[in-house]
This record gives structure tokens, C-alpha cells and sequence, in this order.
């Protein structure tokens, strides 16, 4: 630990230097003990313990700590027993020097208020272990003290901060390890690089703000040449003239008019590399304030290894970590807080996934479980990959959960593929364990881990094969200080979305709008989606009058996917983000501000707050229609009304009359029919006649008592083929019976020709 590596070293105390040292190497020996627990006889990971076991014990007798230097001493002569083969480093033996290794962490951690106290508080399990590891050649293969597997209570200063390796529930409960030396910097640490993002952002906008200017430099170059090739012309048309007066005015003329060409060429060019290099210089002034924040990830994963080694021996497993992609970069707030959920979902691996080791061996596999960690960027995210070689999930059994939990119908349940049934793991309270233990059961788990994932802007896709194993897939920005989003125009104002939540973005044109339930809803990709006005979401008044094309953005996921109607789409630019003042609180549908590329503010919308938004708005009922007044006339397609309680019969009809040219509405039941038909101009309505709430004759009633609509020609199609339930419908009011066990699709487009003829006017 050099004063290169580490800066100005004099603010800190003696005691502060060896925690510092104490944390780089009882990492040293954890992940050498981990190694050599694995693969025997690993020359170079005896060595390095070495070291790091005296290295420990010189430091220790610096500051005084003499159980630190008695421990470090025992544990150096138990690695040079190893080196020479005298002593093989059995998992019983690594659980004796790991406790050592955390007894180390814990008494370089203890601050000189509480160290007394805690030393006599302690005091038996201390000589226990200091006892453990010099009698460490004569233990046999078998756990010998219980301090191997309990480890010690934390020092007073850090009652409330558990390790993360610790043992825990569900949920992420875990709290981040104590604060190293230095940790009170920083929060300024933090401050100063936010200062540094606005600076260089500033920069680059400014160098942006230079590229008008340009432009309107590079059009007077193009008028000046114009002039100058006049001036050019002339002094040639005067030479053919043979004027010996003419002649030598247009050639002082002609003289005069170079120097200023060339001078305006020369600084024109001048002024466009001075733009190239300043972009250049504020760019990349940007990407050295991120390069600051940018931390590898092992940074955030270190402990993950012994951890999971710990887990599965408390648990009779053997399960062991692989991970990959530790050199890759993140951001450190990003990776601080995905160290919880990434805890979570090892545990979650090692308690739920993992087999024990004789039936793992039944099953055909080795007796060592593995599960996989692996980082990489990906199209400019972070991918995160955990899997392991478990029994997976069972799919049946989370469908069986469902149906009992009352959240799906059997029918229904029985339609979700597997991807839809791994969703609800994600969901609150929902656990697969029927008792809780130590560790799961309590129904507290993904749902957190999803959660916080989302909260970072991210996303979380699980994966099940069951009896092969199981794999989730985390995708997140590299940073939360740079936003790749696309920009919009909402009622004048330009908002940002990020490009993380957006799903696709569209035209839609009008002629494909539809209404079912007084809600507009356009199909991509066979999905029906539902239409929103992005101006009405965020409060901003009515939406602009739109053309032909509507300009959309998909947002959510699945189910709950909408299709956002903006003014204009702009494009994507890379944002820096500013936080929002805190005296403004938490603003809805708002996460952020920035600056666009030409100096104008933009605010980044929330997307999860904007789908909370626009399910308040369905469920109140009062969505503004998008499609324009009157653009059904001026299409002259003829319009109807299906209304049937069955979707696939409304669906079905839909699609016939849909084929045929004519413009389509539905709706679920008869009270819903009657309000649709009321609120818009319909050239025919087909309606069943068993429907809930309101039936078909009920329907039929109303339409021909009511003033304005008496006229309206009204199908009747049913299952319902008795003559008197033929009499009935007509005696209603019904202009076609039509029964649905004899007609076929002919049958029905013949009857509305009959009716209403083609479908244009």
C-alpha cells in the first residue's frame, strides 16, 4: 500500500491504515482459503495467504492489537504446514481459519470506545478460536467447535451494520459493512462530482450552441461567393469588351475582392475545427467525470464467494461460485445498490434451487453444485447473468399457487406459458415454500429484488428448466449519471423518456384506432394495446389537434403495456442527468432533469409513475379521445357496433366486417352497447342476446324508443332459434335475426349488405 496508490496518507491515524490493509488482505485470505478448499495443493494461493497472514501480524503489532497478531501468526503457520504437505486444508479446516479471517475483520473494526467492552463481552469465543487455529493439524474431518458455524456477535460499533455474508431471511435485509477509513469524504466526494457532470455538461452544450453560428456563417459564404463569381463574370465580360478603361478598373475591382475571399475562407475553416475540437474537448471532458464513478464489479461481489460457500455448508450443500466479467465496469452507486438483490438471488439459488449432494448424485450430477455469476456490457447496458445447475422451478407448482391464491381461474391458469408463471414470483407474498425456515418462506424475496432493479431502471427476466436449473437475467444502464433517451414534444414542452422503458415507437394511423369500453386501442403485433394522451397523463390540458398519423410511444411491459400519443417525436440524445431540487419533493411522473444539446431543459418522465398514472385514469374513466372529429366521414367508411358478451364471437365479427371495409367498434355487454352507441355515429349495431347486465332485447328496446336513434338498423344474432325467440327480437324492434348455429361468414356479410350495403357511403 503505497502512497501512489492511495494519495495524501497523512490525515489518516495509524489504526486507520491497518483497517485499511486488514480489508485487502483478509480478502487475500478468504478467496485463497476458498481456492485452496477447491483445488489442493494450489502452490500460489498458500504463498499469497502467507503473505497476507504476515503482513497482517506486522500491522497488528503496530497498533497494538496483539489478538490480531497472535491469530494472523497461527493462521501463517498453519499455510507454511501447507506449503510443505504436512497439513491438508480440509473444508472442516478452512471453516476454523475463516473464522479466524472474521474475527480479524471484526477487531480491526472496533473502535476505541466500545473495543474494551466488546473484548471481555467476547472473550471465551476469542480464545476458542485463537485455540481452534494453533490445534488447527489435530482437528479431524468433522466440524469441531460451534464458532465455526456461529460466527461472532459484531462490535459494538457495528450492531446495527451486519456483514452481507451474513445469514439472512426472504428478503434483502442485509446492511452495507462498516464504513472504511475515509468513508466521511465521501458524501463531498459525491457533491464534487455531480459539480464536475454539470461543468462538462455546460461544455458540451456551449460547444453545440456553436454549430447555428456556424451555419449562418456558412450561408453568408455562400452569398459572398455568389458576389465574388459576379465580380468574376464581369472582369471577363469587360476583357472580351476590349475597354483598356473598363478593363483595368474590373481588375483592381477583381484585386481588391481576393484577400477577402481568402480571408473568409481561411477563418470559416478556422471556426469549424475550432467547433470539432472543442466538441471533442467537452465530450471528452465527460467521459472522464463518468470514468470517476466507474467502479469494476468485483468491487460490489467480493464477499459473494465465501458466502456462498458458508450458506451450503449450514445447509448440508456444497455449492460453489464461478464468476465471470469481474474487471466490468459500473457505476458505483449502481453497483452499491444492486449488491442486496444480487445477494438475494444467490441465497434464493443455494436454498431453493440447490439439491443436496446425494441427491444431486441420484439425479446424475456431481456432487458440487455450481452457480454462475457473469457481467458483461451488452449494447450499451449491464447484463448480469446468474444461473446454476439446480432443479429449477416448478412451473406446475407455481400454477397450482395461482389457482389457489385466487389469481387466475383454472382456465386461465392453465393458458400462462412459462415466462408468464415465473412473472409471479416477482409478485408481494408469493413463496413456493409451505414453512419458512431461516432463510425463505416468509414470501418477502424477488418482489424486493424486482423492485429495486426497476428502481434503477432496469430489468429482471427469469428463466426455469426444471430438474437442469435456473437462470435470471438483469439488464441495467452502465450509469444513472447519463441517460440514453428518446426525446418528445408534449403540448409544446420537450420531455424525455428512457430508452430502457421504451418498448416501440410508431405511427399510428387513425383508420386504425378502435373503442372498446369508451377506450381507444390500436393492434401491433397481434397485441391490442390501449391509447393515451401523454399530454392528459401529465395534466397539460387537452392533447394537440393530430394529423393522419398519430407519432406513439410504447411503454411498460406485457400486460400492462400502453401506447403513450406525443406531438412530435424528436429523436434519442445522451442526457446528463440533474437531480431535481429537493425542496420541490418527489414530483409525479417526474424522475429528472437535463439539458438538451442545445441549452433547453428537458424533465425526464417516471415510467413506472406514468403507468400508475394511466391505470388511475382507466379506472376513473375519463381517457380524452384521440382519433379526430369527423375523420369518419372523411374516410366515408360505414361504422358499426358489435356488442357481445363472448370475445370470440366478437372478435370474430370484428374481423369479418373489419375484412370487408367497414370501420369496426365493440362492446362487452348491452349497458355498455347502449353507452357506446349514444356517444357516436353507427350505421348499424349487431348485438347478442343472452349478455349480462343487459341483454340484447333490452338493448334493441331502447335504441328504437330513444329520438335519435329510432332509425338505427339493428342485427340480431343468436343461438337462440325457437320462432318465438325469433318474434321476440323483432317484435323489439330488430331489423335481421340472425341465427350463430347456421350462418357462416358469408351468411353475416350478406345480411349487412342487405341492411346497410357496402361498407362506403
Amino acid at each position: 500500500m503505497s502512497q501512489d496508490q492511495h494519495g495524501d496518507l497523512s490525515a489518516f491515524s495509524m489504526l486507520d491504515l491497518f483497517r485499511m490493509e486488514a480489508d485487502s488482505q483478509t480478502q487475500i485470505l478468504t478467496d485463497g482459503l476458498l481456492a485452496m478448499e477447491r483445488h489442493a495443493g494450489d502452490a500460489a494461493a498458500v504463498e499469497a495467504m502467507m503473505r497476507a497472514a504476515h503482513s497482517i501480524k506486522g500491522a497488528a503489532a503496530i497498533v497494538g492489537l496483539q489478538v490480531v497478531v497472535q491469530l494472523a501468526h497461527g493462521m501463517e503457520d498453519s499455510f507454511v504446514a501447507a506449503q510443505h504437505g504436512r497439513l491438508k486444508l480440509t473444508p472442516e479446516r478452512v471453516d476454523v481459519l475463516l473464522s479466524g479471517v472474521d474475527l480479524i475483520v471484526q477487531l480491526s473494526r472496533l473502535d476505541d470506545a466500545g473495543a474494551e467492552a466488546w473484548l471481555a463481552a467476547n472473550a471465551t469465543q476469542i480464545d476458542q478460536t485463537l485455540n481452534a487455529i494453533a490445534g488447527i493439524a489435530d482437528l479431524p474431518e468433522l466440524p469441531a467447535l460451534p464458532s465455526a458455524a456461529a460466527p461472532l456477535p459484531p462490535p459494538v460499533a457495528e450492531a446495527q451494520a451486519p456483514m452481507a455474508s451474513g445469514l439472512a431471511g426472504d428478503e434483502p435485509e442485509t446492511a452495507a459493512p462498516a464504513p472504511r477509513a475515509g468513508a466521511g469524504t465521501a458524501k463531498a466526494a459525491a457533491q464534487n462530482f455531480d459539480k464536475l457532470l454539470s461543468l462538462a455538461s455546460e461544455s458540451r452544450i456551449n460547444a453545440h450552441q456553436m454549430h447555428p453560428f456556424i451555419g449562418a456563417l456558412q450561408r453568408f459564404k455562400r452569398n459572398q461567393s455568389s458576389l465574388f463569381s459576379a465580380v468574376e463574370h464581369l472582369h471577363e465580360a469587360i476583357a472580351r469588351s476590349g475597354d483598356a478603361g473598363l478593363m483595368e478598373k474590373s481588375l483592381l475591382a477583381l484585386q481588391k475582392t481576393q484577400p477577402l475571399k481568402q480571408f473568409m475562407l481561411e477563418h470559416i475553416a478556422d471556426i469549424e475545427t475550432y467547433e470539432r475540437r472543442l466538441l471533442a474537448v467537452s465530450q471528452g471532458m465527460v467521459d472522464e467525470v463518468l470514468a470517476l464513478r466507474m467502479r469494476p464489479f468485483r468491487d460490489g461481489i467480493h464477499a459473494f464467494p465465501r458466502m456462498v460457500r458458508d450458506l451450503a455448508r449450514s445447509l448440508g450443500k456444497e455449492v460453489q461460485l464461478e464468476i465471470e466479467g469481474e474487471d466490468t465496469l459500473v457505476d458505483r452507486d449502481i453497483l452499491a445498490k444492486i449488491e442486496s438483490p444480487l445477494n438475494h438471488m444467490l441465497r434464493n439459488a443455494i436454498d431453493h434451487g440447490m439439491e443436496g449432494p446425494y441427491e444431486r448424485i441420484d439425479a446424475g450430477k456431481e456432487a458440487l453444485g455450481t452457480i454462475r455469476m457473469e457481467a458483461r456490457h451488452r449494447a450499451g447496458m449491464l447484463s448480469i447473468e446468474i444461473s446454476d445447475d439446480g432443479r429449477g422451478v416448478d412451473l406446475e407448482k407455481i400454477r397450482q399457487s395461482v389457482i389457489e391464491r385466487k389469481m387466475a381461474s383454472p382456465a386461465m391458469a392453465a393458458a400462462l406459458s412459462p415466462g408468464e408463471l415465473l412473472e409471479f414470483l416477482f409478485l408481494p407474498a408469493f413463496s413456493l415454500k409451505a414453512t419458512a425456515n431461516q432463510l425463505s418462506g416468509r414470501g418477502v424475496g424477488l418482489d424486493i429484488v424486482h423492485e429495486t432493479i426497476r428502481q434503477q431502471n432496469g430489468t429482471v427476466r427469469l428463466e426455469s428448466e426444471p430438474g437442469r436449473g435456473f437462470r435470471a437475467l438483469i439488464t441495467l444502464p452502465l450509469t444513472q449519471s447519463i441517460v440514453r433517451a428518446l426525446v418528445v414534444d408534449v403540448h409544446g414542452e420537450a420531455y424525455a423518456i428512457p430508452i430502457v422503458k421504451v418498448e416501440s415507437v410508431v405511427r399510428v394511423p387513425q383508420a386504425a384506432i378502435h373503442t372498446l369500453e369508451n377506450k381507444q386501442f390500436f393492434e401491433l403485433k397481434g397485441e391490442h394495446l390501449g391509447l393515451v394522451s401523454a399530454a392528459q397523463v401529465l395534466e397539460l390540458g387537452e392533447a394537440a389537434n393530430q394529423a393522419d398519423d398519430l407519432p406513439v410511444v410504447v411503454i411498460g411491459r406485457g400486460k400492462q403495456s400502453y401506447a403513450l400519443v406525443v406531438d412530435a417525436i424528436r429523436g434519442e440524445q445522451s442526457l446528463a442527468v440533474q437531480a431535481i431540487d429537493p425542496i420541490f419533493g418527489k414530483m409525479r411522473d417526474i424522475s429528472a432533469a437535463a439539458l438538451l444539446d442545445d441549452g433547453e431543459p428537458v424533465l425526464i418522465l417516471d415510467v413506472p409513475d406514468l403507468l400508475l398514472s394511466i391505470d388511475k385514469l382507466l379506472h376513473e374513466g375519463g381517457l380524452h379521445q384521440l382519433a379526430q372529429a369527423g375523420h369518419t366521414q372523411q374516410r366515408r367508411a360505414k361504422r358499426i357496433l358489435v356488442v357481445d358478451d363472448s370475445l370470440t364471437v366478437r372478435e370474430m365479427e370484428r374481423k369479418l366486417l373489419l375484412a370487408r371495409g367497414f370501420e369496426v367498434d365493440v362492446a362487452i355487454d348491452g349497458i355498455d352497447g347502449w353507452n357506446v352507441v349514444r356517444s357516436g355515429e353507427y350505421d348499424l349495431v349487431i348485438t347478442d342476446v343472452d349478455m349480462p347486465r343487459m341483454d340484447g332485447i333490452e338493448l334493441v328496446s331502447l335504441i328504437k324508443k330513444d329520438l335519435h336513434l329510432h332509425k338505427l338498423p339493428v342485427m340480431i344474432v343468436s343461438y337462440k332459434d325457437r320462432p318465438e325467440d325469433r318474434a321476440r327480437g323483432l317484435s323489439a324492434g330488430a331489423d335481421y335475426y340472425l341465427t350463430k348455429g347456421s350462418f357462416h361468414d358469408e351468411t353475416l356479410l350478406d345480411a349487412v349488405a342487405d341492411l346497410i350495403g357496402d361498407a362506403r357511403l
